[in-house]
């Protein structure tokens, strides 16, 4: 029997259709459709706000599609693929006009045409940032007790939004236990640091900065044990800080001038100042703050501020006061005035009769810093920390 005759009578008594399989179709999204879904989201946004999503948003969604259309951006293949979606005009994809071959060269969008390097320039090798950052997301494995902190992510993103908190620029000093971030539009809490390596400065000049081992936990069930440093190098290339929840701040340290009751007397107030000078010398300072005490209603205590030494001769805004209860004030503020005695102001002010001031209640130390140091005073435990005036920032002696 001839074989190719044989195949063709077994397919044709298929009685049960049993050889007739149809490919399974998919309904998970490729790498196109998934990104026309973003690029929608971001013309949607456009469209409602009349504005692209900004860098600087406090909204953690509006983050992620300026995040997301910075990426698109930078590719230009990804660009290209969008050009026909792209009605708002956000990508900046315009058909330019050939007409010699200059013309060629300067419309080189894939650089093909031009490279220069050499034979030892890894132009495509990753820089130490891009590796870290591409670590950063590598390392990320399930979080067993994500339940833990879901709660948290939800409640810190509804302050994010509604202004109790907001999200800055990122800092080395700010990378702090106990913080919040964000990096490439994810919020992630840094629960732990596992330092292993001093800074330390020897006298060629090197030095070796401290590192170690952290827990990280982002708001999409992951974590991730990466190096401090690394941390570092991800949030400076695309990362944010998000800033404590002002009245909790508020609320602690008032809690903790001891349990008030309407038989507690009212000892006075500690306040903070920022200067509205106009001296060119006070106004290039950041963070510069004044911290006192007064006996009676900081606004009656500061009512003639440009014609006393002590306020710099110049009007005084109102940062935050705290009311005293069942303590001495004047030592609270004397202990504040120690702590940082290093940051001092050092200025000479003239007053009305051309008589030289040196005040000694202004430091430079940035607003939350101020207030940790309040809460560390009064839980007892100050005497573990100092102020560094180089990093602005409270650490460990």
């Amino acid at each position: 029997m001839d074989k190719h005759q044989a195949l063709n009578d077994i397919f044709n008594d298929d009685e049960f259709d049993i050889l007739n399989v149809k490919p399974k179709v998919s309904n998970a999204k490729n790498a196109d459709e998934r990104l026309l879904a973003t690029f929608n989201e971001i013309n949607d946004f456009f469209l409602k706000n009349k504005v692209e999503p900004q860098p600087n948003a406090t909204n953690i969604s509006e983050f992620q599609l300026y995040s997301r259309l910075k990426g698109i951006r930078e590719n230009p293949e990804k660009s290209l693929l969008l050009e026909n979606e792209d009605v708002h005009g956000l990508l900046n994809t315009q058909k330019k006009e050939i007409k010699s071959i200059e013309d060629i060269f300067n419309d080189d969008m894939f650089d093909i045409l031009e490279d220069d390097t050499d034979l030892f320039d890894f132009k495509y090798t990753p820089k130490p940032d891009e590796r870290a950052a591409t670590d950063f997301v590598a390392r990320r494995k399930p979080c067993k007790d994500f339940d833990k902190f879901e709660e948290m992510f939800k409640k810190v993103q509804n302050e994010i939004s509604n202004g109790s908190r907001k999200v800055l620029d990122f800092k080395e000093k700010n990378l702090v236990q106990g913080n919040y971030y964000i990096h490439n539009g994810i919020l992630f809490y840094l629960e732990n640091v596992d330092f292993t390596e001093n800074e330390e400065t020897f006298p060629s000049g090197s030095r070796v900065q401290k590192n170690g081992r952290t827990r990280c936990v982002f708001e999409n069930g992951t974590e991730s044990n990466m190096l401090y440093r690394s941390i570092i190098r991800a949030l400076y290339t695309n990362g944010k800080i998000v800033t404590q929840n002002n009245a909790e701040v508020n609320n602690e340290i008032e809690s903790g001038f001891l349990g008030i009751t309407e038989e507690d007397k009212e000892e006075g107030f500690i306040y903070v100042l920022r200067s509205k000078s106009k001296d060119d010398r006070i106004i290039e300072i950041d963070n510069l703050f004044k911290i006192g005490y007064s006996k009676v209603q900081v606004e009656e205590r500061i009512k003639n501020a440009e014609k006393d030494p002590t306020y710099l001769m110049a009007p005084v805004k109102i940062v935050t006061s705290w009311k005293c209860y069942n303590m001495n004030p004047q030592k609270l503020e004397q202990l504040l005035h120690n702590f940082f005695g290093k940051a001092c102001l050092n200025i000479d002010i003239y007053d009305e009769k051309k008589q030289r001031h040196s005040p000694q209640e202004w430091f430079i130390a940035p607003l939350e810093v101020i207030e940790q140091a309040i809460q560390l005073i009064i839980n007892r435990e100050v005497v573990k920390y100092k102020y560094d005036a180089k990093s602005t920032s409270i650490m460990e002696r």
